[in-house]
């Protein structure tokens, strides 16, 4: 199921628990350039599908990485990406969008996803996998 714009960003609003629809998508347009980076093959173009169309490019066009971050690392990424932002602020918003995000996938897809990450990802994601504690 795709999401529709107004959709996702309003899920992320009310998860980021943001002022503004802006700020919504300002994170979403950080945190899903740097998932991009993480997610190859079909896997991304699987989960671009699922997602509203701008964001869907944003994730489709990455910027580059030159290694697989741990979870650590892509919340410190995260929050040197976005003005004024703190690991703990980082947290939040990677939190709002990828739950979010999550949500499109589906379950099915989320587990291949995660497959192509770093462990650690599904707490970021809000799915925290047996034998994973926070």
């Amino acid at each position: 199921m795709t999401l529709r714009w107004e959709a996702f960003l309003d899920r992320v609003q009310e998860r980021g628990e943001y002022d503004t629809t802006g700020e919504a998508e300002r994170v979403s347009r950080v945190v899903l350039a740097l998932l991009g980076a993480h997610l190859v093959g079909q896997v991304r173009a699987d989960l671009a599908a699922r997602l509203p169309e701008t964001l869907a490019l944003v994730l489709l066009n990455p910027v580059a990485a030159a290694e697989p971050l741990t979870p650590e690392r892509f919340v410190r990424a995260t929050a040197a990406w976005i003005d004024g932002a703190t690991e703990t602020t980082a947290q939040w918003d990677i939190g709002a969008v990828l739950s979010t995000a999550a949500d499109a996938a589906g379950d099915d897809l989320m587990d291949r996803i995660l497959f192509q990450l770093p462990p650690g990802y599904d707490l970021l994601f809000g799915r925290p996998r047996a034998g994973h504690h926070p």
